[in-house]
């Protein structure tokens, strides 16, 4: 592995025992955990592992997540490209797993690229509320995008802007949110060993400042009784307990809530840290927090719309249906006007017109469930042309007694996207982005 910077090496001698320290190096030597985490609002956790066809482990500290061995191709296998699971680092997976999601909350992710823990807020909203999945980097909203659609997402914005501008428009009015900030990365060296060089350019003095303002911004948008996990994947005091220390200086009725500690785990008043010598998995930090006593929540009222076309038939609950340059949206409500902010995506693409006909997006397929169509291609597992469809190519049906129009091709009954059939000719529908490498 690279060398460490000296200055590194002295600040986590400050921080650890002699005896932990030395621990903390020899992990260096260990490889590092592979992890991917279950999506429930497609398939139990049980089903999943009924089906899956590698070893998994339990993650100690997610409900969701496993352990699987590096050598297994699980970026390979259709069940990704249905969305059944998203590929994470294990420690990673703490954040999301912390925030206590209701039915209803209204969610905001504001560091949320590439996605790993916007897909399992979405997951634990399950079609409810809305969540705001945001990033500065409008070029890594892509990557984002792309993941929410794979897990099915409904009800989400995915926003490229600063906290600061947005905030003002957001005063008080997020129930939950997930900072997951931008820092020095000391916790993933074992595993992005070219983060080193990054911390020689920029180290943790860097990123406090930028740190400090988020969470600024973040608190503002917090609703009364709302809570909010601050996580790094780094170690350095001043990025870590000392922006809790500010955040607890702007708001007195801000307090630290305890978290489930499991082994390995240590913590103190300001929050749980993870070090790679102690759990199976890199580095973090994690906070849970919360604005003041929690206040009951009105109902929500559920309003739902059907969208009905060619062979599909789609419940959409508590949003409207909008038309942007030919394209087809089902937007969730917000009450809150979103004008002049930088929206990658509204909600749920659902198509847009083409020469006078309508064509499904990929988004939608992945939206909905077998059941919802009524001309269903549901190909085994075992079946060729499942990673064939996944390539893009054209298929021989004869096989399925499929109609004219848009069919849904699924993988053990878990749709991937759509074809169009033609006189029986199956046209490949499968988006471009997401082919099969």
């Amino acid at each position: 592995m690279k060398e460490l910077p000296e200055k590194y090496l002295q600040e986590m001698q400050n921080l650890l025992s002699e005896e932990e320290f030395q621990k903390y190096l020899a992990s260096f030597e260990v490889p590092a955990f592979h992890g991917l985490r279950v999506n429930t609002n497609k398939i139990s956790v049980e089903e999943f592992r009924e089906k899956f066809p590698y070893d998994l482990k339990p993650v100690p500290w997610c409900r969701d997540g496993f352990y699987y061995n590096e050598a297994d191709p699980v970026s390979k296998h259709p069940y990704y490209f249905a969305g059944l699971y998203y590929i994470q680092e294990p420690s990673a997976m703490l954040p999301a797993e912390v925030l206590p999601i209701e039915a209803g909350d209204k969610v905001l992710d504001v560091c949320a690229a590439p996605g790993g823990k916007s897909t399992k807020l979405g997951a634990k909203l399950k079609g409810t509320g809305v969540l705001f999945s945001n990033d500065i980097s409008a070029s890594r909203c892509q990557g984002l995008l792309k993941n929410l659609e794979r897990f099915g997402i409904r009800n989400s914005f995915v926003m490229s802007e600063d906290p600061q501008k947005f905030a003002p428009r957001f005063e008080g009015y997020f129930d939950k949110i997930l900072v997951d900030a931008p820092c020095s990365g000391e916790g993933m060296f074992r595993k992005e060993p070219h983060l080193i060089d990054s911390w020689k350019e920029k180290d943790s003095s860097f990123y406090a400042p930028i740190q400090k303002s988020i969470m600024k911004s973040c608190l503002s948008m917090l609703k009364e009784g709302g809570m909010l996990v601050y996580s790094t994947c780094t170690f350095a005091r001043c990025e870590d307990e000392e922006v809790i220390q500010y955040a607890l200086s702007l708001d007195p009725e801000l307090k630290v809530i305890p978290i489930p500690v499991c082994d390995g785990f240590v913590q103190n008043e300001y929050g749980t840290k993870l070090f790679p010598h102690r759990i199976a998995g890199e580095g973090h930090f994690v906070c849970l927090l919360q604005k003041g006593e929690k206040k009951q929540k009105a109902a929500e009222k559920e309003t739902v719309s059907a969208f009905r076309q060619d062979h599909v038939s789609l419940a959409l609950k508590n949003g409207s249906f909008e038309t942007i340059q030919d394209k087809k949206y089902f937007v969730p409500e917000t009450g809150n006007d979103l004008k002049g902010l930088r929206i990658m995506r509204s909600g749920l693409l659902l198509g847009e017109e083409k020469k006078n006909r309508f064509v499904f997006s990929g988004a939608l397929a992945l939206a909905m469930k077998a059941e919802d169509c009524d001309n269903v291609m549901d190909l085994p597992l075992t079946d060729e042309r499942v990673v064939r469809y996944l390539k893009g190519e054209t298929l021989k049906v004869d096989d399925y007694k499929l109609k004219d129009g848009y069919a849904l091709v699924c993988v053990d009954h878990y749709p991937l996207g759509f074809a169009r059939i033609s006189h029986g000719l199956f046209k490949n529908q499968y988006p471009k982005a997401w082919i099969y490498q």
